[in-house]
């Protein structure tokens, strides 16, 4: 079992600082603190529990230092800043979970960007040693790199010339379509093992600024200082401590506070049940920040999060996630009215944030998602927006005690985007202006299922009469079918329409890494990924593929 959940008195790899408005987030990986044993994190490398412990730090620097504008993140090693993800882990691990682990490195590193876009939290990347694979992602994923001009120290994206493999978290899409670096220049430099030294990286826009060993501290500081002018936060707002989730685990699944999840080994499908706060949450500012972590909002997020990366690493062989949802329409609606009427406020803020980015872990798991509403359903304002992240929906048709649907403005708003940044339901109807005008006409209305069905919000409407058989055969028949080719289906109608920079990563990135992480030129008895390290050089098959 992988746990998610850590705090600063248990890290092993990151030291973290806050001075005034600039945090320091400083790698210092422990070589023995591997996830797995059969490898040493040497050289600054990392592996999944790494990551986590950085996922963690950036999520408290959100909630616990409200007044934190600008985070450096540098290396408190000496003429080494990262050498990417360890080879040796890599190597040694299956392609599961080599997946798992660059979805979440991804993951983090996308939220680094959407945290910078939404609210105003900046990353700088203090390059103050070499800056290999993984660990220049790390600096291309915040708004700035300055490099130091050490004549030794370089950045690279040696993956492809190493290791057969490819820059898979996002290395080459940030390299085209943040920073603009020209087509033949990242030819150059993905194919180079050597790396780039910093005058040149600066002039192929690898990296902002450079600054000579003895005037890097101050650079760092000035540009930290830039960033942070540049910032939204408050300046003397309190944090909010993010206590342990309260969760239950046993063979039959996981209950948090908001949230239960109920295992079927047998039939490989897991049901999550959205439950509703038992009373409409706190709906003024000062009752908000008084809840704390235990706000309503805030502790379902983090217990969906927590329960969406359990079920990725550990229940890798449950295809199908069933979302339901159970309690008090009105209550959630309260609760995204509260949301929704205080976005200004940086505690609501990074709450939003969260959900977003929670929903977008949905998006891009590689799982099948069916909703289903039934009685005692409370798919409504913010459950509702969990509902479309469903590949198809079925909502029971009764005569009698009849589940609805509720549709409120976080439809419309762009707040919950996907990672196509669009809303879900203008992805839902392909950007249909008359078919999304027609949902606002609804709005705030408890909608049956014919009218859901009608609008197009929902997939099925069985009666009661046919509504036991039709979900069983649903089930039936989704987890008949290849795991492999739903992954493929799934991403592919779930990132439609215009791409992103983030589609591009998921979709088409990861699509290719996923083909070359099966090949035996990667991983195969004679593969680059295998043989590194080993003195022994990769024998490639020569065909192109």
């Amino acid at each position: 079992m992988v746990s998610f959940e850590t705090d600063p008195s248990r890290y092993r790899h990151w030291r973290l600082s806050v001075d005034g408005a600039v945090a320091t987030l400083a790698m210092h990986v422990d070589e023995d603190g591997g996830l797995r044993d059969g490898y040493k994190l040497k050289l600054n490398s990392y592996d999944l529990g790494v990551d986590i412990e950085f996922h963690d730090a950036v999520q408290r620097i959100r909630f616990e230092h409200p007044q934190v504008r600008t985070v450096v993140l540098t290396s408190a090693r000496e003429r080494m800043f990262c050498a990417g993800a360890n080879i040796y882990m890599l190597g040694t691990s299956s392609h599961g979970w080599k997946v798992n682990f660059c979805k979440f490195t991804n993951e983090t590193r996308n939220g680094l960007e959407d945290s910078s876009a939404s609210s105003g939290l900046k990353f700088l990347c203090a390059v103050n040693g070499s800056c290999a694979g993984g660990g220049y992602e790390i600096a291309l994923a915040c708004d700035e790199i300055l490099m130091v001009d050490d004549r030794s120290t370089t950045v690279s994206l040696p993956e492809v010339p190493l290791l057969g493999v490819l820059p898979g978290t996002g290395g080459l899409t940030r390299l085209t379509d943040k920073r603009k670096v020209r087509r033949d220049l990242a030819d150059v430099f993905c194919t180079s093992a050597d790396g780039v030294r910093a005058e040149r990286a600066r002039e192929w826009k690898l990296v902002d600024h450079i600054a000579k060993p003895a005037d890097f501290a101050k650079a760092v500081q000035e540009r930290a200082r830039a960033l942070a002018a540049t910032s939204l936060r408050p300046a003397n707002a309190k944090g909010v401590a993010l206590t342990p989730l309260q969760r239950q685990a046993d063979a039959a699944g996981y209950r948090y506070s908001s949230l239960d999840v109920a295992l079927d080994p047998a039939g490989r499908v897991a049901t999550l049940t959205l439950k509703a706060p038992e009373k409409a949450p706190a709906a003024d500012i000062d009752g908000i920040v008084a809840a704390g972590a235990e706000w309503w909002p805030l502790r379902f997020a983090r217990e969906l999060d927590d329960a969406i990366l359990t079920l990725r690493v550990d229940h890798a062989e449950i295809g199908l996630w069933v979302l339901k949802s159970s309690g008090d329409a009105d209550a959630v609606l309260a609760a995204g009215s509260a949301m929704l009427r205080h976005t200004d406020h940086w505690l609501v803020r990074e709450t939003i944030g969260l959900w977003r980015r929670t929903l977008q872990r949905l998006d891009v798991s590689s799982r099948s998602l069916f909703t289903v509403i039934d009685r005692g359903s409370c798919f409504a304002g913010l459950f509702f927006e969990i509902a479309l992240t469903g590949d198809r929906s079925y909502m029971l048709d009764a005569a009698e005690d009849a589940p609805a649907v509720v549709i409120d403005e976080f439809s419309f708003n762009n707040l919950l985007t996907t990672v196509a940044a669009r809303t879900r339901l203008a992805l839902r109807y392909q950007d249909d202006a008359d078919a999304v005008a027609a949902c606002r006409a609804r709005l705030g209305q408890a909608l049956s299922a014919s009218e859901a069905l009608k609008l197009g919000l929902i997939t099925f409407a069985p009666d009661e009469l046919d509504w036991e058989d039709e979900i069983r055969l649903a089930f039936e028949e989704r987890t008949a079918l290849s795991p492999d080719a739903l992954t493929g289906l799934e991403a592919n109608l779930r990132f439609g329409g215009a791409e992103t920079m983030l589609t591009r990563i998921f979709g088409r990135l990861s699509a290719w890494q996923n083909w070359i992480f099966n090949r035996p030129n990667a991983v195969g008895e004679k593969g680059a990924l295998k043989l590194f390290g080993s003195g022994s050089k990769a024998r490639f098959d020569w065909e192109r593929v």
